[in-house]
């Protein structure tokens, strides 16, 4: 085998190398497919006109309505990081459960579930629960290691709850790979798959994994009640009515957010795009609410959302049209009445979160990772043309082909080729960031796992469990070093280490039952979508 029939290989080899070193991922991409290009050219091996394609990718980019998605879920996200939910919900919730051995780890697997479901960004779910929740753990004599595991695994249940960043980016390659497959096949009228499909299928899968948390936690403190142990009440004995009625007003706010923006996906009122912007209206408003000042506009334009949203559902409020019947005219009126007082409610938010530093700063947050993103989305665009034109479609394809002599055949059959994949991105994710990993190997190898007849959404459902995992396994997690940067000195980086393998294994068994019951991921999406 010549260095020809090799280059593609060593191409994606060194840039995993290169990344390693802590170089930035965009230029590294980038840069490593401009200089194999060029030894490709120099070969004879590599046709320039790839290269060529990159502004109609970074067009299309540019003009990809779904991708508006990210800055909005960006900004919700750091708009209710800001302003305090998580706080007030994990105390709460701490009160509630935590009379009951293993409560505080259940409550902290709830509260991440909740705040996956509302903000969607690892960092900030970590580390807020890390400051607020490990202290209080240690304090009340809990292991460390299933302290520091159960917040680190906690945090990251944002990549796989709705609305999640990574099911956005996800499932919009997953989109543009499913409809290449059927091309590639000879159907010229490809079905197609969005991101709300793959949110409606990330749901229970989702929500199982919470359930499996919150089991692990109570079988730890039944076998172990020492590393667990129940939390006695201080001071005066609080009125048990009354702690639930604070916890549910606490939990009033985000969870109403999370059915106005999963709702209306989930209901066909709204894309995601748009439920995006609805969620980070919703943000604005719970932020703004939060802050000193009469709340009265605030409310107002809350229910003027709500409202919004109720007669989107059952009106036609299309102006652009021959015929408007009397009572869509009243509906439609209504509907501008309503936009005025959310208006006047946002503009009363907004002028408060700038009083108070929290605008200027959560939109620098979102401006930064939102380019973050989308310049990683641009080299990995580069870098998947050179790696397709040095014939890496190829190379995949027969790596991926096991017949039933071959090893993987005769033990997994028509699963063969999911498995090799499924372990290819785990083991990546120890070195990867789950944005490299999405944009660079997910667009070669789902193209042929889709060819061979798997389902787009299930597919999307494993990928996103198994993007997951890259947050928690060492030594790149990012959990692990947003936890460790929280830590008191005194929890050593070994305890944090040991503490997430559980959950680690906690997660691979969720991908083997997805995988032994696809009807987890596919049932809702054909429910709700048909």
């Amino acid at each position: 085998m010549n260095l020809a029939d090799t280059l593609d290989l060593i191409m994606f080899a060194v840039a995993c190398g290169v990344l390693l070193t802590g170089y930035p991922v965009a230029f590294t991409l980038g840069g490593v497919a401009l200089v194999f290009a060029g030894i490709g050219i120099w070969l004879g091996i590599f046709d320039s006109g790839y290269i060529f394609a990159l502004p109609q990718r970074i067009f299309g980019t540019m003009t990809n309505e779904t991708l508006i998605a990210v800055p909005l879920f960006v900004f919700m996200g750091t708009m209710l990081e800001r302003s305090k939910v998580a706080e007030e919900l994990l105390e709460n919730m701490g009160r509630l459960f935590g009379s009951l051995r293993g409560g505080l780890g259940i409550s902290v697997s709830i509260v991440g579930a909740l705040l996956a479901a509302s903000t969607g960004i690892v960092g900030a779910t970590v580390v807020t629960m890390g400051l607020l929740s490990l202290p209080t753990m240690l304090r009340r004599g809990y292991n460390p290691s299933l302290a520091a595991g159960s917040i680190a695994a906690a945090g990251t249940l944002g990549q796989i709850i709705p609305p999640s960043i990574v099911l956005v980016l996800l499932g919009d390659v997953l989109s543009n790979a499913y409809q290449k497959a059927q091309l590639e096949q000879g159907i010229f009228t490809p079905e197609t798959m969005s991101v709300g499909d793959l949110f409606a299928g990330a749901l229970i899968p989702g929500l199982m994994l919470v359930g499996l948390y919150i089991a692990y936690q109570a079988f730890r403190a039944l076998i172990d009640p020492a590393s667990s142990p129940a939390v006695p009440h201080e001071g005066e004995e609080e009125d048990t009515a009354a702690l639930i009625f604070k916890t549910l007003r606490a939990l009033f706010a985000p969870v109403a957010l999370i059915i106005a923006v999963l709702g209306s996906i989930l209901a066909g009122i709204a894309t995601p795009t748009e439920a995006a912007a609805v969620g980070a209206i919703g943000a604005v408003l719970l932020a703004g609410y939060r802050q000193q000042g009469a709340s009265r506009p605030v409310v107002i334009a809350a229910l003027s959302l709500i409202g919004v949203l109720l007669l989107t559902a059952f009106v036609d409020l299309r102006v652009a049209r021959n015929e408007i019947s009397t009572g869509e005219y009243a509906a439609i009126t209504l509907a501008f009445l309503l936009c005025a007082a959310m208006a006047w409610g946002i503009t009363i938010s907004l002028i408060r979160l700038y009083r108070n530093d929290v605008l200027p700063s959560v939109m620098q947050s979102t401006a930064r990772i939102s380019s973050m993103v989308f310049v990683i989305l641009i080299g990995a665009a580069l870098f998947s043309l050179v790696f397709r034109g040095l014939g890496g479609d190829e190379t995949v394809q027969s790596f991926l082909s096991f017949d039933d002599a071959s090893l993987m055949g005769r033990l997994f059959g028509d699963m063969a080729p999911i498995i090799a994949v499924m372990a290819v991105m785990f083991i990546l994710g120890f070195f990867l960031d789950f944005i490299e990993i999405t944009f660079v190997v997910v667009p070669i190898v789902a193209p042929i796992l889709l060819a061979m007849g798997f389902d787009p959404v299930w597919l999307g459902v494993m990928m996103a469990i198994n993007l997951q995992t890259s947050f928690l396994t060492p030594p790149f997690g990012f959990a692990l070093f947003y936890l460790r940067g929280v830590a008191p000195d005194s929890m050593r980086t070994a305890q944090i280490y040991r503490g997430v393998i559980p959950f680690v294994l906690i997660q691979i068994g969720a991908l083997i039952i997805i995988s032994l019951y696809p009807q987890l991921a596919t049932w809702l999406p054909t429910i709700v979508f048909g």
